[in-house]
């Protein structure tokens, strides 16, 4: 069978795809794992997020696809619904099929008889996808494939879900079934690599536990070094770990640093996820580890620093100092900085109770102790307790599900409106991210040279020459920014 999958083309504001186009890593591991007599197209339409329509209908018209697969995250369900549509239109006779966060936690959402979807993978899908098209190959029943819902009558039936299991039977990702190129990360060919899957924390916030209970699954280091060596020989010179928590076995991580330096892949740059409490009780061994396997850029669950908050976000035990008990932030970032790495700080504000003071604690602590911020406001993902809390509580604003990307207030603050809380993140982080271009300079000079006015007019789209000469209030150039921001999720 003929099988074309598509990531979608929302990006994270944080991620801004002048500087940053990452792969979606789901859709080229689902390529890896369909049996080999199938031909697999994917392709990342955020390599061409202005040129959606064109690009899926030559797509559609060059591979002429039995099955289409969307890889979808809730803030990319709008789009999603819209691609589908456009599927239908293009390639009437073409099953659509989606997958990833959203559908798995949400399937109600494309319930609909209306809707353009036929079948929904539910959680991990490398066997769900395997089996589905062995069975719509040789025309076989759908109900004993587990993990997959599938429209019966116009209603969708729900087979029972398939549980996470073992890493043991996944193959390595197709990285040569991928049909757009550019992907980049400050000017280096960049690529995602996967060395485990699963969390055993519980944090409000987040899907992961949702989506696949609470568990952790490594694979093995010589099948990570072969996934880095794959990605390398590719033309990757940059790598993104993705794992959900890579530092819950901190010697298990220890052994793969020791091992990306020993085999001489450490002339790739790596950037990684990890917990502040990981790095503050153990960074003295493992900070200067990853420097030598030539990690760049780490990212920081640093969450909040305030108790309270991370409470509510139910973050504390990640985020805890052996011995003392403190918030491991301040250490953690320290020590990532001490041995040349740049902190990327994962924060979280405009919680239910915060309050000015709060917030501009968090905000103060990022212009103090971070490189580039990833600052995010609290998001009602599908299935999450924080969002079972919210709901119970009345505290969501709204539910236009293409505005839970992180940086738009969706939840009621009592002590401040949304848009107040959106206006003083803006406001700090466009200075955070413009004094990191130096660093970025440093490490990248001909790229940012090439590339610096785009990065410098996106971090600060929204303000003119009056605003530079302080003839009007910054909040004009925020609903400026607004009003642009809102504009740019239209793309189709």
């Amino acid at each position: 069978m003929r099988l074309l999958l598509l990531s979608m083309p929302d990006a994270f504001e944080h991620m801004p795809t002048v500087a940053i186009r990452m792969p979606n890593g789901a859709i080229t591991s689902l390529a890896g794992n369909v049996d080999p007599d199938h031909r697999v197209v994917a392709a990342d339409l955020v390599l061409v997020s202005r040129r959606v329509r064109e690009t899926v209908r030559s797509l559609l018209r060059d591979h002429q696809p039995h099955v289409v697969g969307l890889s979808v995250m809730t803030f990319q369900r709008r789009t999603a619904l819209k691609i589908a549509a456009l599927v239908r239109a293009e390639a009437p006779s073409a099953r659509i099929v989606v997958g990833g966060y959203d559908p798995s936690l949400a399937p109600q959402a494309y319930a609909d008889p209306s809707l353009p979807v036929d079948l929904i993978v539910r959680g991990e899908g490398e066997a769900t996808l395997r089996e589905l098209l062995r069975a719509l190959e040789d025309g076989k029943p759908l109900a004993g494939i587990r993990g997959l819902s599938w429209r019966e009558d116009g209603t969708f039936v729900h087979n029972p879900a398939r549980h996470a299991g073992g890493v043991e039977t996944i193959r390595l990702p197709d990285r040569g079934s991928r049909a757009l190129g550019g992907y980049t990360m400050l000017g280096r060919q960049a690529d995602v690599v996967e060395t485990s899957r699963g969390c055993t924390f519980d944090c409000s916030f987040c899907s992961i536990v949702e989506m696949r209970g609470r568990n952790f699954h490594p694979f093995p280091i010589d099948r990570v070094l072969a996934d880095i060596a794959d990605a390398r020989a590719r033309g990757a010179r940059a790598i993104f770990l993705v794992d959900d928590n890579i530092m819950l076995d901190v010697r298990r991580f220890a052994e793969l640093c020791r091992a990306i330096e020993a085999s001489g892949l450490n002339d790739v740059r790596y950037t990684v996820q990890a917990m502040t409490s990981s790095l503050a009780n153990h960074g003295e061994e493992l900070a200067p580890l990853m420097r030598r396997a030539n990690f760049r850029y780490v990212f920081l669950g640093i969450e909040n620093v305030v108790d309270a908050d991370l409470s509510f976000l139910r973050a504390r035990a990640k985020n805890r100092e052996r011995g003392t008990g403190e918030n491991a932030s301040l250490k953690a970032t320290a020590l990532v900085r001490r041995h040349g790495m740049y902190v990327v700080g994962g924060l979280i504000v405009g919680n239910p109770g915060d309050t000015e003071t709060t917030i501009d604690a968090n905000l103060r602590f990022a212009r103090e102790h971070v490189d580039w911020p990833y600052i995010q406001h609290p998001t009602p993902y599908p299935g999450t307790p924080m969002t079972r809390d919210l709901s119970a509580q009345g505290l969501i604003s709204h539910d236009r599900v293409e505005q839970y990307d992180g940086t738009t207030a969706v939840v009621a603050n009592a002590a401040m409106r949304g848009e107040e809380i959106e206006y003083r993140r803006w406001r700090a982080e466009r200075w955070m991210k413009l004094r990191h271009m130096p660093r970025a300079f440093r490490d990248n000079p001909g790229f940012v040279l090439r590339h610096c006015g785009e990065m410098f007019a996106h971090t600060f789209r929204g303000c003119t020459v009056k605003t530079w000469l302080g003839l009007e209030d910054q909040r004009e150039a925020f609903r400026r920014y607004r009003a642009i921001r809102e504009r740019e999720l239209e793309y189709l």
